[in-house]
């Protein structure tokens, strides 16, 4: 347990006679005897650790109050004295330490400093709570104070803190509730799958062997609706920290299966934990072969065209990135007629020296996924102002149009530039460009910082019209964890992709006062899930989700996995029109399904569609 420790001790009372640990972890999130010297008898020690030791007492009848406590030490003479097994005596002080200087993270109960430890008996049985058959973790709510249409999406954010509310624990209710019940003690996970790659210290989140929502055909767990029509962040997972006994946590991704995992709750980095007492082994791997898309345009059915929509995670055209992503589009994807495709950097990639072209970066792509299908797209852009879209600095990231000439083709007319702005003209039933393409509104300050929508017009090979914007919406980056101090959770721009959203929304609304039946399709990268429906309130009302027109289960709609949820940040809306036709559509998990970070060429999956223009 690695941190900043802010110690809260003041001066203190004297020893009690005898404390209860169940008195010292209290029925609410933060203990009531902070800052008060204790002294405690019928201590088990359950496990140990580096940095000292947990022990359980006896268990109260109430599910709101943990039998477990962390026993903090930096003295291996004071952990030598103690072993596995061991009932004890002593006397510490009452803190609450929080893992960083962040305060969002929440205030965790222990014991500082033991003192006059006594063993009174050894080699006693230690007996862990088994999740899944003595107790069960909520699978919808993390706490009641998530108020709002969307719960712990709701915005505005940030509206009350957990340490300053300290309310009585509702275990059976909400899922932080529950992990704070079992704060310190030694739980087991039984049969055991992980839901996530692990992150950059080797901690990954699991579920149980017992009841989860949103379970999705790999095993990890997708944000939906619960039945409440409020959004379902999977509460009931939780993350496997760095094993006690210093053993290695196993490289895993979504599906893997694990042994058993017996170890202590904890709540670290604005998380939840178990830490093992050892580590788990893998005793299954899910299928790595990842099936290509069914979904392709036919020479037969002109009205039929393929989009596909791919972010392809800061693209230069130096290394290998350019040859696995032209691969995807090549062999998975097998060449939609026009992918929208994000996060394309300039000729240089990362290098800040005032280059903004991508013209060498979209050459080397396109003659990559040409040497692997025999296809050959053209594409088209616009450069940004240098360092004025956001994303990795030097890199100028933008969104960009690959297309098959022989299926769609753009428009004649002027192409924008980086700050002028596309308008709709035309005449009513015919509306038009008046740049081709064009960048909506981009000196609006709704999009500082931030990637430009690119709105393009074309021509299809059925002689009819199709509009199009690819977004890149302002990215999440700096928001709280869904398990922090801040309730609702912040959002971290979720103000200004509302905004955005809202934009767009506008210029739409321009082409279909024009033309009601206009076949328009708007997506991408938007960086927010659509159970955050606050944002796309503007939107949802003119078009609809590619994933609903096609059917899409709702556990299977994510193409993103970050931390303890699958999850969709990208997406495709189509105009009413386009949603009277029909459509098909796959989301391709050809990186989120990868049998290990390294070979995974995106952190999102490409989508893959077929729309009917006419």
């Amino acid at each position: 347990m690695n941190g900043l420790r802010l110690s809260c001790l003041f001066a203190l009372t004297s020893f009690a006679t005898s404390t209860l640990i169940t008195a010292v972890t209290g029925p609410a999130f933060r203990t009531p005897l902070s800052r008060k010297s204790v002294s405690l008898t019928g201590a088990l020690v359950t496990a140990k650790g580096s940095e000292g030791f947990y022990v359980s007492g006896a268990a109260v009848n109430d599910t709101r109050v943990s039998n477990g406590l962390f026993v903090f030490t930096e003295s291996s003479t004071t952990l030598s004295k103690v072993a596995v097994g061991d009932m004890i005596t002593f006397s510490g002080s009452v803190d609450e330490f929080r893992s960083s200087a962040d305060p969002d993270y929440l205030l965790l109960t222990e014991i500082e400093d033991p003192t006059d430890i006594v063993v009174v008996s050894t080699k006693n049985t230690v007996t862990p709570v088994v999740l899944g058959v003595d107790l069960f973790p909520p699978t919808q709510k993390f706490t009641a104070l998530d108020t709002g249409a969307d719960g712990f999406l709701s915005v505005p954010n940030n509206q009350t803190q957990v340490d300053t509310v300290n309310a009585t624990l509702l275990p059976t209710q909400y899922g932080m509730d529950f992990w704070q019940s079992l704060n310190g003690q030694l739980v087991t996970v039984r049969s055991p799958i992980a839901i996530n790659f692990q992150n950059d210290f080797g901690e990954f989140f699991v579920i149980g062997d017992w009841p989860v929502t949103g379970q999705n055909s790999r095993g990890g767990l997708t944000i939906t609706f619960g039945p409440d029509g409020i959004p379902d962040g999977n509460p009931e997972s939780v993350i496997i920290g760095g094993p006690l006994d210093g053993t290695t946590n196993p490289n895993v991704t979504m599906g893997v299966g694990l042994s058993d995992i017996t170890g202590v709750v904890t709540y670290e980095f604005g998380y939840y934990y178990i830490l093992p007492t050892t580590a788990p082994t893998i005793i299954s791997n899910p299928s790595f072969d990842i099936s290509p898309t069914n979904l392709t345009s036919s020479p037969a059915d002109l009205c039929a065209i393929t989009i596909g929509s791919y972010n392809v995670d800061n693209m230069a055209p130096q290394g290998t990135h350019i040859d696995d992503v032209a691969n995807h589009i090549a062999t998975v994807l097998f060449t939609p007629d026009i992918m929208f495709i994000q996060e394309v950097q300039d000729n240089d990639g990362p290098t800040d020296d005032g280059v903004v072209s991508a013209s060498l970066t979209l050459s080397t792509l396109i003659a990559a996924i040409e040497k692997a299908s025999g296809v050959t797209y053209s594409s088209v852009n616009i450069d940004p102002v240098n360092d004025a879209d956001g994303g990795e600095p030097g890199g100028n990231i933008r969104q960009v149009y690959l297309y098959l000439p022989d299926r769609v083709t753009l428009v004649n007319g002027i192409a924008g530039t980086a700050l002028e702005a596309v308008e709709v003209v035309g005449t009513t039933g015919s509306p038009a460009l008046s740049l081709n393409p064009g960048r909506i509104d981009p000196n609006n300050t709704a999009w500082t910082d931030s990637r430009k929508p690119l709105a393009a017009q074309w021509t299809t090979a059925s002689n009819d019209t199709l509009f199009t914007v690819n977004l890149h919406l302002l990215s999440k980056d700096g928001s709280t964890t869904v398990e922090g101090n801040a309730r609702p959770p912040v959002n971290l721009g979720v103000s200004q992709r509302t905004s955005q959203v809202e934009v767009v929304a506008d210029f739409v609304s321009d082409i279909f006062a024009k033309d009601a039946d206009a076949n328009v399709v708007v997506g991408g990268d938007c960086n927010e899930f659509l159970q955050a429906r606050s944002v796309f309130a503007s939107l949802t009302p003119l078009m609809t989700d590619l994933d609903t027109v096609a059917g899409i289960p709702a556990v299977e709609q994510y193409s993103y996995v970050f931390d303890n949820t699958a999850e969709e940040l990208d997406h495709l809306f189509l105009s009413p029109a386009m949603v009277a036709r029909g459509a098909e559509a796959q989301h391709i998990h050809v990186n989120n399904w990868a049998a290990s970070l390294e070979v995974r060429v995106s952190d999102h999956d490409p989508t893959v569609s077929l729309v009917r223009v006419c």
